[in-house]
């Protein structure tokens, strides 16, 4: 068995999986073939859970030479090339949220109307590691500020909103509301419909390094929603009622994301998320990056949910995205797709949820 710090991984057979037999695996495998050719071209990172990415390599050759394949085949392809365990995180059980790519009005010069800046990466945001990384700043940040020889912590939200960056040209777009603007921080992508006529999307280029804080959290803290009522439509719902407090309650989120524009080469396609290929609404998966390897394929069983049907979750997903709040071995953000209608399965998705992680068949005798 492949050893964690209190995780463990119990061996599964795919006829014991509640609902294999019924997936559309020839959806999740359409998701993997698109990670088999961007690893042709450049590797994953292996995560430190124990799956290296290159014990994919005999999957991503075939996957990339098999166009066109039937659901049965797809099915094969998964039983031939891998073998399920369930993820056992101490004494927790996994949770899925949901995620989507939003949309918003936006224009490129600042008017009366479009006056929220959506900004891009700052020269002076330097990634960090161990060779640069003072005393003084705690190691969870991957990011700091160099400014005159000296590296810092970077500016937060509350003094970036402020005007920390005001005057450098920064500026990708504008937005007609704050709201929108600051779910687009915490979707990590955007696609914006533009005042001259044109449709820009954005995609995340960097963070400020601070630890992201859940709002939803903090007004369940505070007594304002229950936690059980803690949904992104609930916490819009209190934002829009409470105009007067909103930098008392966005600036308890210290963390900030900075945006690169991205072209939108297929509409019906998601944004090219952190394993730099387009998501796919309902098998595209955010996984904690420290442990887990993009393009693991993931069965996510959650009866429970029942945000994309009546029945209860139960799907096979492709790890291809990531995120500040995804923290830990069972894990996931379940991709939901582009706009409002999305926006609404999101924001509801809060579930406990098995993970079966599909493992390499090469390494499965190692973990069993």
């Amino acid at each position: 068995m492949a050893a964690f710090p209190r995780v463990e991984f119990a061996a599964r057979t795919f006829d014991s999986l509640p609902g294999w037999d019924t997936d559309d695996h020839e959806a999740a495998f359409a998701a993997f073939r698109r990670c088999g050719f961007r690893a042709a071209e450049k590797p994953y990172r292996s995560g430190a859970i124990g799956v290296p990415a290159e014990a994919f390599l005999p999957a991503f050759a075939e996957a990339r030479t098999m166009a066109g394949i039937t659901a049965g085949e797809a099915r094969a392809f998964f039983e031939r090339h891998f073998r399920p365990f369930l993820i056992r995180p101490g004494r927790d059980t996994g949770f899925v949220t949901g995620f989507y790519e939003p949309e918003a009005r936006a224009s490129r010069v600042r008017t009366r109307e479009f006056r929220f800046p959506l900004y891009r990466r700052p020269d002076d945001l330097i990634d960090l590691d161990d060779d640069n990384r003072s005393a003084e700043i705690d190691p969870s940040f991957r990011f700091g500020r160099r400014h005159g020889g000296v590296i810092s912590e970077y500016f937060d939200r509350r003094a970036i909103e402020s005007g920390a960056l005001a005057g450098r040209h920064l500026e990708i777009a504008w937005l007609s509301d704050r709201i929108d603007l600051f779910f687009i921080h915490i979707q990590g992508a955007a696609r914006l419909r533009m005042a001259e006529g044109d449709t820009l999307r954005v995609t995340y280029a960097a963070k400020s390094g601070h630890p992201f804080t859940g709002i939803g959290r903090v007004l369940a803290d505070m007594g304002e929603i229950p936690l059980a009522d803690v949904t992104m439509q609930s916490i819009r719902a209190w934002l829009a009622a409470n105009p007067a407090r909103h930098d008392e309650i966005l600036w308890q989120n210290r963390s900030f994301i900075f945006f690169r524009e991205a072209a939108v080469d297929d509409e019906e396609a998601g944004p090219v998320a952190a394993a730099k290929v387009p998501l796919t609404a309902g098998r595209s998966l955010a996984v904690d990056r420290l442990l887990h390897t993009f393009a693991t394929p993931m069965f996510v069983v959650s009866p429970s949910l029942h945000a994309f049907g009546s029945s209860g979750f139960r799907r096979l997903m492709i790890a291809q995205d990531t995120g500040s709040a995804i923290i830990g071995p069972a894990r996931g953000d379940l991709f939901t797709g582009s706009g409002q209608a999305a926006g609404a399965v999101a924001g509801v998705i809060r579930n406990k949820a098995d993970f079966y992680m599909l493992v390499p068949a090469a390494l499965a005798e190692h973990w069993a």
